[in-house]
């Protein structure tokens, strides 16, 4: 039995070693750098990003697209702490959101001068202004004669939903609200799915980017910004200054974009993607007019073999670290009874934090990708095997252990050869349960760069795109059915044959 336990905490952790050997991507032919770009979560900056990468490999250099980061802060950081080496933004971002010292119609030098002193590089405008703006169904702006966001305030019943990003930005609801003093409030929805909403009725007003090809297709009245809230947003991209060392071909190739790309030409891009179904590399090879390379012939079953592996990564480390910590952590508080309420409720404070908000925490410690979803998903894992571990302990009856101190046992060898074993099967189900909400939990990793399923789920949504969904959600049911089939075979093979006919008696 001793054995027995031994080889349960001794295999998960293989699981940390193997997968990240196999995920990690092989180093360039002759020592050539590698440029990272990134993206954020919608549309545009997804097809700017294809075009970023394309016009860096025709230009010679190896470039890796992380598309759909998240939101701004998100990629700002990212891009500060080196993880990316550019990304696209807005000028209005940057000086409303991002660096509000500045004058917000400072113009590019004062923006270039700015940014220098942050060791980041900005491009000349690319051709467009995306800026934000208000929009309604057509035929329900006509009936309540709405032409301009002012025009809001005489219906306070509207219902508003804008993007989550929007809802807390300076140049967003909070500063619009103020400058048009509207009376009613607004709830945060995500950007893409806001369309469908909009468009079924459910909510009257959104907010809308420029150049979204939804605002002909759902037939909607962009209101006029009569107050002249909204700065001009045009779009540029980001780089750190250190690539110009590095990498000065990408530089020049990124420059090389300015001016090249106007409001027309952008939204039938998004079109193409977002309403068309084309997928975002041969978009934006066809802008440039280039071949879109070997990622956008990749098989179904090759990206989820990526997606699977990914995830695997995930749950896999996160599960095997909680695993080594947590058993010992429930240990403790079995056996420190006072101190163990103070490990429990720790371990509880941690469930109650928002997922999302845990994997947002986890950025400025380890950066983006993996290894933020790693501790997040750790640190979630901790609370089911902390707490059942402590349950089987404490559950066992007292004159077992009587007896095991009767006969001289010493403490160690009493909790391997006794307690141990007759609290394995509520162990088990404590890393049972870790194990299906880690791999639920883990799709939200790929809003920071983690990959796995959830790269298909947040794609899926942002093309409003079913199947995508489906893509990433049915494997992970799966994934989650098989760990719970794997831990029990495990429980079954390791809980002795007297237990086992207990249970059942």
């Amino acid at each position: 039995m001793k054995r027995g336990l031994a080889l349960l905490f001794a295999w998960l952790p293989l699981i940390a070693i193997v997968p990240p050997a196999a995920s990690v991507p092989a180093a360039p032919a002759g020592g050539a750098p590698v440029v990272v770009a990134g993206s954020k979560n919608f549309t545009e900056s997804v097809v700017l990003g294809e075009i970023a990468r394309l016009a860096g490999r025709e230009r010679g250099v190896q470039v890796r697209h992380r598309r759909s980061l998240g939101g701004t802060r998100i990629l700002w950081s990212a891009l500060a702490r080196g993880d990316i080496d550019a990304y696209p933004e807005y000028t209005g971002t940057l000086t409303h959101e991002l660096l509000r010292d500045l004058p917000p119609d400072g113009g590019i030098a004062v923006l270039r001068a700015r940014l220098a002193k942050l060791g980041i590089g900005i491009t000349d405008p690319l051709g467009f202004n995306n800026t934000y703006a208000i929009g309604m169904r057509e035929k329900e702006a006509a009936r309540l004669h709405i032409r301009s966001i002012s025009d809001l305030a005489r219906h306070p019943g509207l219902k508003l939903a804008f993007s989550n990003e929007f809802m807390n930005r300076a140049d967003g609801w909070p500063g619009l609200k103020h400058a048009y003093h509207l009376p009613m409030d607004a709830r945060g929805m995500d950007h893409s799915l806001a369309y469908r909403a909009l468009a079924s009725g459910a909510v009257d007003a959104i907010d809308l980017y420029s150049t979204d090809a939804e605002i002909a297709y759902y037939h909607l009245r962009v209101l006029k910004d009569d107050k002249h809230f909204f700065p001009r947003y045009d779009a540029v991209y980001l780089y750190r200054l250190d690539l110009e060392k590095r990498a000065p071909r990408f530089v020049a190739a990124l420059q090389d974009l300015a001016g090249s790309i106007d409001t027309s030409q952008m939204r039938a891009m998004n079109k193409a993607v977002k309403l068309d179904g084309k997928d975002a590399r041969s978009v934006a090879a066809g802008f440039l007019g280039v071949g879109a390379g070997r990622g956008s012939t990749r098989g179904f079953w090759r990206q989820l073999g990526r997606y699977t592996l990914e995830h695997l990564v995930l749950v896999g480390i996160s599960l095997s670290l909680a695993i080594l910590f947590a058993v010992p952590l429930g240990i403790f508080a079995a056996r420190r009874r006072r101190l163990g309420q103070i490990v429990l409720g720790l371990t509880g404070i941690l469930q109650t934090v928002p997922s999302l908000a845990l994997f947002v925490f986890m950025i400025p410690l380890f950066g983006i990708g993996a290894k933020p979803a790693i501790a997040a998903l750790f640190l979630y894992s901790l609370l089911p095997i902390v707490r059942n571990t402590h349950a089987g302990l404490t559950g066992i009856d007292p004159t077992l252990l009587e007896s095991a101190t009767a006969l001289g046992l010493p403490p160690r060898v009493r909790l391997w050869r006794v307690e141990l074993p007759q609290a394995l099967r509520s162990v088990l189900a404590g890393v049972k349960i870790a194990a299906v909400i880690n791999v639920g939990t883990a799709t939200l990793g790929a809003l920071i760069g983690a990959g796995g399923y959830g790269q298909p789920i947040l794609t899926g949504i942002r093309l409003d795109d079913i199947g995508l969904i489906m893509e990433g959600a049915v494997p992970a049911a799966l994934l989650a059915l098989a760990m719970q089939g794997v831990f029990e075979v495990i429980e079954h093979a390791l809980t002795p044959r007297g237990l086992r006919m207990r249970a059942q008696a």
